[in-house]
């Protein structure tokens, strides 16, 4: 009986141990993993593998392309309404690595990102080398940057149409359209509108994309307040672009759209500054999802992202507008006529679509959205 009751006793004070252990360890671990994420998310030299993480990402990207090919380019001219067939994806492995690090005193650290894109034949739908007729982009943006000026200017712009045989559609191979081509007209709107281009020698849609940056930022390393961590500075050091009509859309809000602060709940929006947007966008949250196993928030486009000011205000500032759902960014891209929206017109006024044959917006094919995994560091995942 003795025995018994000092086993009963011994088990009762293992029992015990455990017990405290396990109200530790409710206690204890989530701080310890606090810690450790807000050490790994730092942006700190001296915490080895995250910085180099961080200056070189070594998460794989893909920059896919799509063509709509016109099918009627003749009928167009005569009035007919356009049609197209969707070509692609081309695919292009992108890398992104920071270069000119400058850490400052105030707890911020100023980078340039270089990139650089290779063809990935094994992830596309197509050659480099097809052809695609597309609409002559240098014709359309001739056209419309000497509507205002002088008879002389545009009678010259009509003869140069003629030597040149520059017609209204183009037919090139998808690495010409893309990432350049000589042209001699290029060289003639250079010689009567000087500077008007950002193109010299070869024109292309990525001329200048490969081998190049997207400008100087300064982010926030977190070492004072987590919180802020890769939260946007300045960017050029600037606080706010110029580009827009109002102090809210001319904003830089949230980070450079790589990296997120931890710790995430859903009420907090996700923000990101696009140099090649020209703005600050805003994404929410809509669901929770997994991502291979990991527990994630998605965050997507709302559908104001590209909305005009009369269907939403806050918009107003982007105006000159169309209709919702296609964003005028001529005002960041040389006055030239271009517009930015989801594929295919995705949640934009049905008359975009309606005016194209061809066009078959999708949501699960052409929305916007990141998966994100809310406590770690907030890589973006899918889109």
């Amino acid at each position: 009986m003795a025995s018994l009751g000092k086993k009963s006793i011994i088990f009762g004070a293992v029992g015990l141990l455990l017990v405290t252990f396990g109200v530790v360890l409710v206690f204890v671990v989530p701080v310890i993993m606090k810690q450790q994420v807000e050490k790994n998310v730092r942006i700190d030299p001296s915490s080895g593998f995250a910085y180099e993480m961080w200056r070189d990402l070594p998460v794989p990207f893909f920059f896919s392309i799509y063509f709509f090919e016109v099918m009627n380019p003749k009928e167009i001219l005569l009035g007919e309404k356009p049609r197209v067939e969707e070509r692609g994806p081309y695919v292009y492995s992108e890398r992104k690595q920071k270069t000119n690090i400058t850490f400052h005193e105030n707890g911020t650290v100023s980078f340039v990102e270089l990139r650089t894109f290779h063809f990935n034949p094994e992830k596309s739908v197509g050659s480099e080398d097809e052809y695609v007729v597309v609409p002559n982009i240098l014709v359309m943006v001739s056209s419309l940057m000497t509507r205002d000026m002088s008879f002389a200017i545009k009678f010259m712009l009509n003869t140069a149409f003629l030597i040149y045989n520059q017609e209204p559609f183009m037919n090139r191979t998808v690495k010409e359209i893309l990432w350049g081509y000589s042209d001699p007209f290029l060289d003639f709107i250079n010689t009567i509108m000087p500077n008007a281009l950002p193109f010299k020698g070869k024109f292309g849609l990525f001329a200048d994309f490969n081998n190049s940056d997207t400008g100087v930022f300064t982010v926030n390393t977190g070492e004072e307040d987590i919180s802020k961590v890769q939260m946007v500075d300045t960017w050029n050091g600037v606080k706010e672009v110029a580009y827009w009509h109002s102090e809210q859309a001319n904003m830089i809000n949230g980070t450079a759209g790589q990296m997120w602060p931890p710790f995430r709940t859903p009420s907090q929006p996700l923000e990101f500054y696009s140099p090649d947007a020209c703005r600050s966008m805003t994404l929410v949250y809509e669901k929770e999802e997994s991502f291979r196993g990991i527990p994630t928030y998605r965050y997507s486009a709302p559908d104001y992202l590209f909305a005009n000011g009369t269907d939403y205000p806050p918009n107003e500032g982007f105006c000159p507008c169309l209709a919702s759902g296609v964003m005028n960014v001529s005002s960041c891209r040389f006055n030239a006529p271009l517009f930015m929206s989801f594929p295919h017109f995705y949640k934009a006024d049905p008359g975009f679509s309606d005016a194209v044959s061809g066009l078959h917006p999708s949501e699960q094919l052409h929305s916007l959205f990141l998966d994100l995994h809310p406590v770690s560091v907030c890589l973006e995942m899918s889109s």
